[in-house]
């Protein structure tokens, strides 16, 4: 009897497991046994695999399937479901370890085996390199054996050994200490669009000084990229809703080592990240079409669990226009990613978590038609109330509850700026929100969030209190039936934003009210906007 182990990795999700791949080799009935909750693709692994052996040219007569023996594969532990190709190479490295003794075990010990292979023995690219590199890593194993384009994509991995390899000969060389054959080079999975005039290179020119007048908007926008607060924009058609959404990724800073290590881990689930292709440093932006279907926006799919627009969002501004003509489901389901930073899919038995902390920004007209205008007796609009209360109606209260700022965009008359609006550039304000996400860092560098919208009420309350005066006031907006509970939380949240942008080491009354006014849907003060671009401040109640 003769018995081989080796490692692959198992996703659930976005988290992975080291999975041990052990070979027996036994006398008896011929057959080929894969146990270990194997999927469909797993259980076709066992032809791939022969056929890959057969077709590979080996020195040593031994190193070949064993069509003598009984093969037992068991993919260890039995209880985790296991999908993908992915387990390809781990399987045809066992199998040959157990038939031949001169590949060491010493070898395959701390190192994982990922890829698929094809029937002359040659490897293919798998999605989700990243991810199981890092679970390898984080579960004790120092080396991987990965398709030699996805080597830059493991090697983001800090202490890990990795090796690009292009067949499963040069696998068996490398573990058996021989001269390495030659094979052709792995066509890479690419996740590179075949059509790029539009992507996310384009909001690389926008700029915030391109929009002229709406100040309290602006400023809202600015506190909201501060502390990472949700965003509802809501105004009659061309007031600029979809412009100043697609320029709050101008005011993020860079991710961290971390942060851009996470995200990058998403994406690689996905199979979106291209040949060759480096840590994503800047927060990413998505805009899902309102037609677009469950699985698009939250996750899932058939087959394998995949991310959704949600999760590919994370850490950056997930941008959904037209926000009530999304299916109700998907509007109901969103409760969760909005409170709680990630997304839950089950689906029979696959059980998939995902992270989605990213700021939330919808848009909507007032109606479907988008020409009403409340302050306005003159609109165009003829939908009459009824149907605009069904419209607006899309939006229930537990969704609107978990928004932070609200805004009422008004439609600005003429393209050129006033004699004294200088506006500030994306530049700029990115400068101010940079150091308030710094001021957050410090004050949380012990806590797991990072940044005001992530810190839980009764944390906020014990540790960072408002001012006696702030908190008082707070508590008269709940018990007067103006502010829910987690509301309350949500203003708290965004009072402190405000303190951090105005370098303050608590929120007091009047960052408060900043907060209130921006949570209600008030107009701000002009002695409230900082940095204001304009003549005589005129207070508007």
């Amino acid at each position: 009897m003769a018995v081989a182990t080796t490692h692959a990795v198992a996703l659930v999700g976005s988290t992975g497991h080291v999975v041990d791949v052990q070979v027996d080799l036994s006398n008896g009935v011929i057959v080929t046994a894969l146990v270990g909750r194997p999927d469909v693709s797993i259980n076709e692994a066992k032809d791939r695999c022969r056929a890959a052996i057969g077709n590979t040219v080996f020195e040593a007569e031994r190193r070949r399937w064993p069509s003598t023996k009984r093969v037992t594969i068991l993919l260890s532990p039995a209880d985790l479901p296991k999908r993908g190709p992915h387990f390809d190479l781990a399987i045809a490295v066992a199998v040959l370890a157990a038939a031949d003794p001169d590949i060491p075990s010493a070898a395959m010990r701390g190192a994982a085996m990922i890829g698929e292979l094809t029937l002359d023995g040659r490897l293919r690219c798998v999605p989700g390199v990243l991810p199981m590199a890092m679970a390898a890593a984080a579960q004790g194993l120092h080396t991987v054996y990965v398709p030699e384009p996805q080597v830059d994509e493991a090697a983001m991995v800090s202490g890990l050994q990795v090796f690009g390899v292009r067949s499963l000969g040069q696998v068996v060389a490398l573990l058996a200490g021989e001269e390495v054959p030659e094979a052709p080079p792995v066509e890479p999975m690419s996740g590179a669009p075949l059509l790029s005039w539009r992507g996310e290179e384009r909001l690389d020119d926008l700029d915030l000084r391109d929009v002229l007048g709406i100040p309290d908007v602006r400023y809202a926008v600015e506190v909201a990229a501060a502390g990472g607060h949700h965003l509802l924009l809501t105004g009659p058609k061309g007031s600029g809703k979809t412009t100043i959404a697609e320029r709050i990724p101008g005011l993020l800073p860079d991710l961290s080592d971390e942060e851009s290590l996470e995200l990058t881990a998403v994406h690689s689930l996905c199979g979106a990240l291209p040949p060759g292709a480096t840590r994503i440093t800047r927060p990413p932006f998505r805009s899902p079409h309102h037609s677009a279907s469950r699985s698009g926006v939250l996750g899932g799919g058939t087959g394998r669990v995949r991310p959704g627009e949600v999760s590919k969002a994370h850490l950056g501004v997930l941008f959904m226009d037209e926000f009530p003509l999304f299916p109700s489901d998907v509007i109901e389901a969103l409760r969760e990613p909005l409170e709680a930073g990630e997304i839950s899919i089950s689906r029979g038995e696959d059980d998939a978590v995902y992270p989605a902390r990213a700021m939330f920004v919808f848009a909507c007209n007032p109606c479907r038609c988008g020409e009403y205008h409340p302050a306005d007796p003159s609109h165009q609009c003829t939908c009459g109330e009824r149907r605009r209360r069904e419209y607006r109606s899309k939006i229930s209260g537990p969704i609107a509850d978990r928004v932070d700022i609200t805004r009422f965009v008004e439609p600005r008359t003429g393209g050129r700026p006033l004699p004294f609006e200088v506006p500030e550039s994306s530049a700029v304000v990115r400068a101010r929100v940079t150091a308030a996400r710094a001021r957050q860092a410090a004050r949380y560098a012990d806590a797991p969030w990072r940044l005001n919208a992530q810190a839980p009420g009764p944390w906020l309350r014990e540790r960072l209190p408002l001012e006696a005066a702030a908190h008082a006031r707070l508590e008269e907006e709940v018990l007067r039936g103006k502010l829910t509970r987690r509301g309350s939380v949500r203003v708290h949240r965004v009072a402190w934003s405000v303190a951090d942008l105005r370098g303050l080491d608590r929120p007091g009354p009047d960052e408060l009210d900043v907060a209130l006014r921006l949570r209600l849907q008030q107009p701000l003060l002009d002695r409230q906007l900082p940095h204001r671009q304009g003549g005589p401040a005129e207070e508007s109640a």
